[in-house]
C-alpha cells in the first residue's frame, strides 16, 4: 500500500501558486487515472485507486502548508503505510523552473511542509518528488504564494505531467527506476 500526498494550501485564493504544485500533481492524476479525491479525512481531501496490484491513497492535507504533517501522520498511521510508502510531492526553491528531483529520503531543505513531515512522522526515510520552482526575488512567503509567469506556467504545466507519470513509476517499479527515468527530466524553453 502506498500514500501519495500532494502538499499545497487548501482555498481558491491559494490555487495556482507556487506553493501549490504539489496539489496540482495530485489533481492531475486524478484527471487521468478517473480518482475522486473529494472525502474529507485525515484532515485533508482523500482518494484510492488501486495500481499495480496495490492500493494507493492519494492525499492533499487541508492544514495549510506548515501543518501537512498531522494529516500525513495520521493517514498513515490508519492504513499502517510504512515511511518508504510515502511519496510526498512539493514545490522547492532550490530547482529552477522545468526540473524536477526525485529522493528516496533527505532532508526539509528548509520547505516548512516537509518540516512537518518529517517531525510528524518522526522519519526522514520517505520518497519525495521536488518540482523547481526557482529562487525567489524578494520575499520569500511572497514568492512562494505568487504565480507563476505564463511562460513558467507553461513549463511547470509539463513538469506536474512528469511527476505524475514518477508517482506511477515508482508505485509500479520503485524509487530507482522513477529516480532513473525523471531526474534528468527538463523541460525545454522554446
Amino acid at each position: 500500500m502506498f500514500l501519495v500526498v500532494g502538499l499545497g494550501n487548501p482555498g481558491r485564493q491559494y490555487e495556482g501558486t507556487r506553493h501549490n504544485v504539489g496539489f496540482d500533481v495530485i489533481d492531475w492524476i486524478a484527471e487521468k487515472e478517473n480518482i475522486d479525491i473529494s472525502r474529507i479525512k485525515f484532515k485533508g481531501l482523500v482518494g484510492e485507486k488501486v495500481i499495480a496490484g496495490e492500493k494507493v491513497i492519494f492525499l492533499k492535507p487541508s492544514t495549510y502548508m506548515n501543518l501537512s504533517g498531522e494529516s500525513v501522520r495520521e493517514a498513515a498511521a490508519f492504513y499502517k503505510i510504512p515511511p518508504e510508502n510515502i511519496i510526498v510531492i512539493y514545490d522547492d526553491v532550490a530547482i529552477e523552473v522545468g526540473r524536477l528531483r526525485i529522493r528516496p529520503s533527505g532532508s526539509d531543505g528548509g520547505q516548512n511542509g516537509m518540516k512537518s513531515i518529517i517531525y510528524q512522522l518522526n522519519s526522514n526515510e520517505f520518497p519525495r518528488i521536488r518540482i523547481g520552482i526557482g529562487r525567489p526575488v524578494g520575499d520569500m512567503a511572497d514568492y512562494v504564494l505568487g504565480r507563476f509567469s505564463p511562460q513558467d506556467r507553461k513549463l511547470v504545466d509539463e513538469v506536474i505531467k512528469a511527476a505524475g507519470d514518477a508517482v506511477m513509476e515508482i508505485i509500479q517499479n520503485g524509487i530507482q527506476s522513477g529516480m532513473n527515468k525523471y531526474n534528468s527530466f527538463k523541460v525545454s524553453q522554446e
